[in-house]
């Protein structure tokens, strides 16, 4: 099956093999609400993994032999298996090949999990370690969400509400890696007011933010609540120069830091799975509508 559309409450979410990827979220007044990989970004909502960002020299160490590893790693770009297909809710599975161990020699299962409700859709990433040594990985979600939501509005009505006050400064990148210095915030308390020149310099990235859910609206038409847990930081993400979507992605790691050289298992933010543990983390995209 090339792919699946959930149905619950008169949302639609439709999943493809390709990347187990999210390429469609529909609300009851059937609005697109995700990017529509358009020639500015390919994508939708591509799953990260087992890097988030990028590693230096896009080589991954380990016990002194390097690895090529491109940006985000390579889910996004594997088929997965369907382990469970249903009308709200879906599986799909990812496992570790001799194509994966040329660029990451660990064994692994990763499960992707949708499970459509009344005005939400929940995501869940369960990692497994299925070799006999410390698996290291990151993982992150890179969902893509139209913005403006409504094509009649200007971008520069939207705002981020996070739950929490956000005074941490934030990290920034430099051709994609961890610059050393952190930067003032842009957020204002709780607010960020979106603006194309957020993005001039790449990302914003929180790291290990107060808050666990973000509120992504302009006062009226649709609006998004992302919610995740077990993640540890928080990218925001638009194409520099302009483009009509806006990303909100929770993440377990970041992009190597800028001097960093060391092996994969040191790299900040990198988990470490024990023999035959097992992690899961998971987020949630609520849909409303304000007047």
């Amino acid at each position: 099956m090339e792919q699946l559309t959930l149905h619950a409450d008169g949302i639609s979410a439709t999943i493809v093999g390709q990347g187990a990827e999210l390429v469609s979220l529909r609300d009851a007044e059937d609005t697109e609400l995700l990017w529509q990989a358009g020639p500015e970004w390919r994508r939708h909502s591509p799953v990260l993994f087992p890097i988030v960002g990028r590693l230096k020299g896009d080589q991954l160490r380990h016990r002194g032999q390097t690895y090529p590893m491109t940006q985000h790693g390579f889910a996004r770009d594997r088929r997965f298996a369907w382990a469970e297909q249903g009308p709200t809710s879906c599986t799909l599975v990812l496992t570790d090949d001799a194509e994966t161990r040329t660029r990451y020699p660990f064994a692994f299962r990763l499960a992707i999990g949708y499970d459509l409700q009344p005005r939400q859709l929940g995501v869940s990433f369960e990692i497994t370690n299925t070799g006999n040594e410390p698996l290291p990985a990151s993982i992150g979600a890179h969902p893509a969400f139209n913005w403006p939501l409504l094509p009649e509005l200007p971008k520069e009505a939207y705002r981020l509400t996070f739950a929490d006050n956000e005074p941490a400064p934030v990290c920034r990148l430099k051709d994609g890696l961890l610059l050393p210095d952190p930067q003032p915030t842009p957020i204002d308390g709780k607010t960020l007011q979106l603006s194309e020149r957020l993005f001039v310099d790449d990302a914003v990235i929180l790291d290990r933010p107060a808050s666990s859910s973000v509120r992504y609206a302009a006062g009226r038409g649709p609006a998004i609540e992302m919610s995740w847990q077990g993640f540890t930081e928080l990218g925001i993400w638009s194409r520099p120069g302009g483009a009509p979507f806006l990303c909100i992605e929770p993440w377990h790691g970041v992009a190597s830091p800028i001097d960093f050289d060391g092996e994969f298992a040191d790299k900040p933010g990198v988990m470490l799975i024990e023999p035959g543990g097992r992690r899961v983390l998971s987020y949630r995209i609520g849909l409303s509508r304000e007047p």
